[in-house]
């Protein structure tokens, strides 16, 4: 199953221009800041906006030439960035408008299923005024769910929640991606939130796509024209293959999982053997020629420098870096690049001060 979209929208001072291949499974986020065109785009793929352009979905054209299916035959949940509950019903009467919506035949997300996948038992009989922001929207989606989908699209759904309330929420979206076959794209312009639910990632700016693939490649890259500042950083998917029960810590192999190809990072209590990503930002690694000694960071992985570019202050560099199959960053100053004599193709040790385990 893919996603085929071309847009091409005009407005006073602003214009969507895109050509995207989505994949059809897993989680895709739509990247960038505000006014880049990510909810505008989403808008266009459920025909809430009407472009210029094609759409079809698992080979079934929704728009083309002559054809604008409407938004409601359009097999689609759409998820905002407020809940938009029905305030005169409970939040079991809303998943009922939900699954109304779909005949018994077609339905794809049982009841009980949406119920339990977001946690909302308890719930179900108060009104949306007796919800926390987060209770809200985790009913939301299982009303989203409801009407079971082919394609399920989020906008922000997190945006308007506090850290709490997104700490909250963000187990059950991962659950949503473990235990579901239904393909998400999610928009958002936090870096945590992609890097913790993301498969793929599309990068906007200024109305177009300036890049796409798999998050993991895509955030390795040092070339995007958006610049991710302080959370610049690569996502890396690994196994837990060790745990150490006195210092609270876990060691996650990757690309290989040799012991020289791992980091230990803070233990969050999954099992020997589960999958987990880490994530490492450029800001936490340095390098060093030779193996350092007597140090604090716990880190320390046999590198190769492989790219160096320019960050978006002329005083720093970003250095790619490869350890056997995996790719890191680092950033630093271009006095200290020029003083080590980096350039592609040295050996030498990358120090990792902080690596965070995030699913």
């Amino acid at each position: 199953m893919s996603i085929e979209a071309r847009f091409k929208l005009d407005y006073p001072g602003f214009s969507l221009d895109v050509d995207l291949s989505i994949p059809g499974q897993g989680v895709t986020a739509i990247f960038g800041t505000s006014g880049s065109g990510k909810t505008t785009l989403l808008r266009c793929i459920a025909g809430l906006e009407r472009a210029d352009g094609t759409l079809s979905v698992d080979g079934q054209p929704w728009q083309r030439a002559g054809l604008f299916m409407p938004v409601h035959r359009r097999p689609l949940g759409y998820v905002f960035q407020e809940a938009s509950l029905f305030p005169h019903l409970s939040a079991r009467r809303n998943l009922e408008y939900g699954m109304k919506r779909v005949a018994a035949p077609e339905r794809r997300v049982a009841t009980d299923q949406a119920i339990e996948l977001l946690g909302i038992a308890h719930l179900l009989d108060r009104l949306p005024d007796r919800l926390s922001g987060g209770e809200r929207q985790r009913v939301a989606i299982a009303r989203a769910l409801l009407t079971s989908p082919r394609l399920l699209l989020m906008d922000e759904p997190l945006a308007a929640l506090d850290l709490a309330r997104k700490n909250e929420i963000l187990p059950y979206l991962e659950r949503l991606h473990d235990e579901l076959e239904i393909p998400v794209l999610y928009v958002s312009h936090a870096p945590d939130e992609v890097a913790r639910l993301a498969d793929h990632i599309i990068v906007m700016e200024g109305g177009r796509a300036v890049a796409q693939g798999p998050l993991t490649e895509t955030l390795a890259r040092v070339d995007l024209p958006i610049r991710l500042g302080e959370d610049t950083g690569v996502v890396l998917d690994g196994h837990v293959a060790e745990r150490d029960e006195k210092w609270q810590l876990a060691r996650v192999a990757f690309a290989g999982g040799s012991t020289g190809n791992s980091v230990w990072a803070r233990d969050s209590g999954h099992a020997l053997g589960s999958r987990v990503r880490v994530r490492i930002l450029a800001r936490d690694v340095s390098v060093a020629l030779t193996q350092p000694q007597d140090s604090s960071r716990l880190n320390t992985l046999a590198a190769e420098v492989v790219e160096i570019a320019d960050e978006a202050h002329p005083a720093l560099a970003l250095v790619r870096l490869k350890v056997d199959d995996s790719i890191l960053i680092a950033r630093l100053t271009r006095r200290s690049a020029a003083g080590l004599g980096l350039k592609p193709g040295m050996q030498l040790f990358a120090q990792i001060k902080a690596v965070a385990l995030i699913g």
